[in-house]
């Protein structure tokens, strides 16, 4: 299948994103009229993954120079890595969790789920949180039905993520908490 991106396409992709996000900052905003500390209720969410040899993952950090050091480095296709994940909120941090993935390249809606169920929730348990919404980004292990519905079953309407009750914007930061 061949994808061709014209700049009409592009503009109709940036549009949509666009109303995506308008649509969530409305709801954010209408639900910070009636609770006016709203944004301090919510636990943000992600993983982020730290390769053992030293590689730098991009995705992690921004680097900036003026100058392209045109550094060129061979690395093997799958290398050991450590996946850290944690959710924050204005009343402290519920992690960090860390998983080795142990030549798993990515995290499934499996192993996500597992750390739901046998690491998040009891932490949760542990903390004053009732009432507090929970985010995360529309990673495909995160918006699995059986994860949506998991944290449904958990958050009720209090969840903001791609499938869930409370729509998270494509192409929005992952984490964005104003504290």
């Amino acid at each position: 299948m061949n994808f061709f991106y014209s700049k009409d396409n592009l503009v109709a992709l940036h549009f949509k994103y666009d109303q995506a996000r308008r649509r969530f900052v409305e709801w954010a905003q209408n639900e910070i009229a009636f609770v006016p500390d709203f944004h301090k209720r919510i636990l943000f969410s992600d993983e982020a993954h730290f390769w053992l040899n030293g590689y730098l993952n991009k995705q992690n950090c921004r680097i900036w120079s003026e100058a392209n050091p045109q550094v060129y480095v061979e690395t093997p296709l799958h290398l050991e890595k450590l996946t850290v994940w944690c959710a924050l909120w204005a009343g402290g941090i519920i992690g960090p969790y860390f998983k080795n993935d142990e030549g798993h390249v990515t995290v499934n809606g499996d192993r996500y789920r597992a750390m739901i169920t046998n690491f998040f929730i009891p932490e949760m348990n542990n903390h004053d949180v009732q009432e507090l919404w929970f985010q995360q980004d529309g990673a495909t292990c995160h918006t699995a039905r059986a994860t949506i519905d998991l944290l449904k079953d958990t958050f009720g309407d209090r969840l903001i993520s791609r499938f869930g009750p409370v729509n998270w914007p494509p192409r929005s930061c992952d984490l964005t908490p104003d504290l």
